[in-house]
């Protein structure tokens, strides 16, 4: 049975921005966006060093990592828990995730290293709307995108 659920692959993929917890060498957290975070197989997250130096000195030192995905209109993501391993230019998983990126962003787009993240554990993340309102999900996320184009229509 996979780790990674195809629910689970449709957050990831439909989220767009993901965010990295590694621990410091003085054990504090550090949280980094990632905008390039995939499912990599059935076990497996992915993810491009673009501009994480902080990271990817972490994750050198202590390979623990968390990653929490959410689709904020739908109000639902995942809580992945696993080890990282760090993949340097030239290793069929660096490349493959190098190639989906260029493809987005055009030649030329920064990539150092890939990291690759063995899922031990995944966990739903809900909106208090779902445990304590009984909302649905259709419902829910149609008046999130209201809620989220009336912001961006005040501030235009």
């Amino acid at each position: 049975m996979p780790v990674i659920t195809e629910h689970m692959r449709m957050i990831v993929e439909q989220a767009m921005l993901s965010f990295v917890a590694t621990v410091c060498p003085d054990g504090s957290p550090n949280l980094s966006p990632k905008g390039s975070l995939r499912v990599y197989d059935d076990e497996h997250l992915i993810f491009m060093d673009i501009a994480s130096p902080n990271t990817m000195r972490n994750l050198a030192a202590d390979p623990r990592i968390e990653v929490n995905t959410i689709d904020v209109f739908r109000r639902r993501g995942y809580r992945f828990k696993g080890t990282a391993t760090i993949v340097p230019p030239g290793e069929s998983s660096y490349e493959e995730l190098n190639a989906w990126l260029l493809s987005i962003n055009g030649p030329g787009y920064p990539a150092n290293q890939a990291v690759l993240i063995r899922v031990e554990r995944a966990l739903p993340i809900l909106s208090p709307a779902y445990t304590f309102g009984g909302a649905d999900e259709a419902e829910l996320t149609k008046a999130w995108i209201a809620r989220y184009d009336a912001v961006r229509q005040e501030s235009s």
